[in-house]
């Protein structure tokens, strides 16, 4: 009886899901060539993807084994298709749940290999509240779902040699001997392409090496240790250390030195005075003035056109701008900083009284608004519009004295007034209310949006006083809130509610 055929050769396909400046287009024309020299057939396409990722695209690349001259050519696939792909590599974790997602991944068939680092996508970054997407669970998933997956952060690795991650992860797909081909073969592709070798080369063997010998699990985050304080705010957290509890202080010295930064250490103090009144109401926890420290901060150094201006035109800002563009010794660096302050913004700077009175009078605001209406770009790398911005910065001497100021605060206060008053009959309540200081961030459109479901959520604490799951329920409004900007979860969430108004509100 003869032996059953010989299996018919098939492609191996590679999908590469990578952003702009990655590489991932270098990546994709180096398996193509590491392909040809070694006799296969390869082709390589490529489709652009979603630009708010900025320009991510997928690379597709089939390679066939090559026969004889006379042999039929392979008809080639233009991009990936669901369930038959070899060999997925992602950038980033993003692009690998993408790949997920896409169906791009099989238990039967593919090899993973993805970075672990994180570029946040636009939805992330425009969430109402942590719009991040676990990266465990996204690890997890991948694991779940591939033949064979390997993670690793692949972008440190080539960063630390000077080099790019398409490089590392050329290594990576080397190190998985995933593909019928040689390290030198490998390499020599690198050497072929011409272009800066050396430190491609390393950075593939920092690629390699991250599979073949996987750094061990991060070690859990310790427990939030004291900060430095220096000798201007000593005095004061002498006292934090004196008053308040010891699990609490870490977070209460973090929020001194925000606050001290933002405006001096007189508001510093101001912080640590109302957390004083608060420490000692009726029913206050340990856990109640920890929250309320964290959220109390961040709502005192709330975002105004001050503020922005302060940080775009720091040392620490420039010097991080160049790091990430990478700038060389013989290059120039320039900034253009997008501004566009309504009319809100502008009386928010001004004194009060002044503020409310552009708002209040029409042809006041008319003409603000006919100058502010198409925003302006400033150029902060220039003389002329860091000093701009710079004045603007050095308006905090008045910042106390501005209608954003005695807004907020006339808010902070009632705030605070709630939590503690809530505290006496239901302490998690108390943390509930203290949690929604969550929906008040940023400025313009978003902090209107902010405010107004932070009313909202807190106009239902009085019908909610009393009930067993006040505070979970508190929280769910919360969460409905912070799901969307346009706030009709929330609505729908409110008109879902089933609690019928408390016979006694404490808070009321």
């Amino acid at each position: 009886m003869s032996g059953s055929p010989a299996e018919a050769p098939r492609t191996i396909n590679i999908a590469i899901l990578a952003m702009g400046g990655e590489g991932g287009g270098v990546l994709a024309d180096w398996l193509v060539d590491l392909a040809e020299h070694a006799g296969w057939i390869a082709q390589t396409t490529s489709v652009p993807g979603v630009a708010q990722r900025t320009g991510a695209t997928i690379y597709y690349v089939e390679l066939f084994p090559g026969g004889a001259p006379d042999a039929p050519r392979p008809v080639l696939a233009l991009m990936p298709f669901p369930g038959e792909v070899d060999v997925v590599i992602a950038s980033e974790l993003m692009e690998a749940g993408r790949a997920l997602q896409r169906g791009l991944v099989t238990a039967e068939r593919t090899t993973l290999i993805a970075s672990t680092h994180r570029v946040y996508s636009m939805t992330e970054k425009t969430a109402m509240g942590d719009g991040r997407v676990d990266a465990d669970a996204l690890v997890a998933a991948g694991r779940a779902a591939a033949k064979r997956a390997c993670f690793g952060d692949f972008a440190l690795a080539a960063e630390s040699v000077g080099s790019v991650i398409g490089a590392s992860l050329f290594g990576a797909i080397a190190g998985a001997g995933c593909l019928p081909f040689t390290r030198p073969q490998f390499e020599d592709a690198i050497r072929r392409a011409g272009v800066g070798v050396e430190p491609s080369l390393k950075a593939f063997a920092a690629g390699e090496g991250l599979v073949i010998s996987p750094l061990p699990p991060k070690p859990a985050a310790p427990a939030m240790a004291e900060p430095p304080v220096g000798p201007r705010l000593a005095p004061l957290a002498a006292r934090v250390r004196a008053t308040f509890p010891t699990g609490t202080v870490p977070i209460i010295l973090h929020g001194l030195l925000r606050l001290a930064d933002y405006q001096d250490v007189a508001y510093a103090e101001a912080y640590v005075q109302r957390l004083e009144t608060l420490r000692v109401a009726r029913g206050c926890t340990d856990r109640l003035v920890e929250t309320v420290a964290r959220y109390l901060a961040l709502w005192m150094s709330y975002e105004d056109t001050i503020r922005v201006a302060d940080l775009k035109t720091r040392a620490t800002r420039f010097d991080r701008v160049r790091g990430e563009v990478r700038l060389a010794k013989d290059q120039l660096l320039d900034i253009h900083e997008y501004l566009h302050p309504r009319v809100q913004e502008i009386a928010d700077t001004l004194p009060a009284g002044l503020g409310r009175w552009l708002l209040a009078t029409g042809w006041a605001r008319r003409g603000v608004e006919r100058v502010a209406s198409k925003g302006r770009i400033v150029r902060t790398s220039s003389v002329r519009g860091f000093l701009m911005l710079y004045a603007v910065a050095s308006l905090r001497r008045i910042r106390r004295s501005t209608l954003r100021f005695v807004e907020e605060h006339s808010r902070i206060d009632a705030w605070l007034a709630l939590v503690g008053g809530t505290a006496a009959s239901d302490a998690e309540l108390a943390i509930a209310i203290a949690e929604c200081q969550r929906l008040v961030k940023g400025y313009g459109d978003t902090h209107a949006r902010g405010l107004a479901n932070y009313n909202t959520v807190i106009a239902q604490v009085p019908r909610l006083n009393g009930h067993p799951d006040a505070a979970a329920t508190l929280r769910r409004l919360r969460d409905a809130a912070l799901a969307d900007e346009q706030g009709s979860k929330l609505a729908a969430a409110v008109a879902a509610m089933s609690i019928a108004p408390a016979a006694a509100t404490a808070t009321a």
